[in-house]
């Protein structure tokens, strides 16, 4: 039976209720990536630093966008329409300011650095896919993307993919990937735009 949940597991739509669990997870399951141990580089406030930031974006996921959850918890997919202009999310600055702290102004120039490589085209945005560590190298991550492709009706979708095992697996999904931009540490992101064929 256990095996049988691994290979298809059940994939539902988060609600307002799940949100911190959402952000919690997201900034577990990013923790050892390069881009966030340059926008937080204090160990001891990473974490807490991370998860506040994220659930400014899981929360406007809740009202303008799907995120979907594998409904136990260990993988999440957050997307938002990029087929028409999106509200930003309410008091935005202020929440950021709280959020990051001494580490605002790299943060407002990842922000920066995302709004000046997204497409031009009408698109759904994947802003975080991830997965808790110990449940990583089973299939979770490919399951939420299929899940969302599967919705897409024609229309490309669109990512950042922050490290190379990442990009590898959007790569094998359909994403094909754009210039890189880096951070001012030189740290890599690469914009992925999966066409509307998938090919």
């Amino acid at each position: 039976m256990t095996e049988s949940w691994t290979m298809r597991p059940v994939i539902r739509r988060a609600t307002a209720d799940d949100a911190g669990q959402v952000a919690e997870l997201i900034a577990t399951a990013f923790s050892g990536l390069r881009s966030v141990h340059y926008l937080v580089p204090v160990r001891r406030d990473r974490h807490r630093v991370m998860t506040a930031n994220i659930r400014i974006l899981v929360d406007h996921a809740v009202e303008h966008g799907e995120i979907h959850l594998i409904d136990d918890g260990p993988a999440v997919a957050v997307w938002f329409p990029g087929t028409a202009p999106l509200p930003e999310p309410p008091d935005y600055d202020r929440r950021l300011v709280a959020a990051t702290g001494p580490w605002i102004e790299r943060f407002r120039a990842l922000d920066a650095l995302l709004a000046a490589n997204h497409p031009a085209e009408p698109y759904h945005y994947l802003a975080f896919l991830a997965v808790h560590p110990g449940r990583q190298g089973q299939g979770l991550g490919s399951a939420l993307l299929r899940h969302h492709h599967a919705r897409l009706g024609g229309v490309p979708a669109y990512l950042e993919a922050s490290d190379p095992r990442n990009r590898d697996l959007y790569a094998r999904h359909g994403y094909q990937a754009r210039e890189p931009f880096a951070l001012p540490d030189g740290t890599l992101y690469w914009p992925m735009l999966r066409p509307a064929d998938g090919n």
